[in-house]
């Protein structure tokens, strides 16, 4: 996902990539992860769960990573990826 400059998480954070949203329930605020895409060809590096969604909240999508621009979004996609936890 992508936002306007200067936008906060729900942590209170200013939305920036390596800050990725997450269901609280399942993955707490402040976690640490390690993400790469599934296939191993994309790697999102680490990142620290800051934000909620709705689409996270009903258990279709387990982390939103968060980009700069739309077009790094679409370059991104959507795709399966692996998350380490990392604490």
């Amino acid at each position: 996902y992508t936002s306007y400059s200067g936008a906060l998480t729900s942590t209170g954070k200013t939305a920036a990539v390596g800050l990725v949203a997450v269901d609280p329930d399942v993955i707490p605020y402040g976690t640490e992860l390690y993400i790469v895409s599934a296939d191993g060809t994309r790697t999102y590096g680490y990142a620290v769960a800051a934000d909620t969604g709705g689409a996270l909240q009903s258990g279709r999508v387990l982390v939103d990573l968060y980009m700069n621009t739309e077009s790094e979004c679409y370059n991104w996609g959507r795709r399966n990826v692996n998350v380490y936890i990392l604490n």
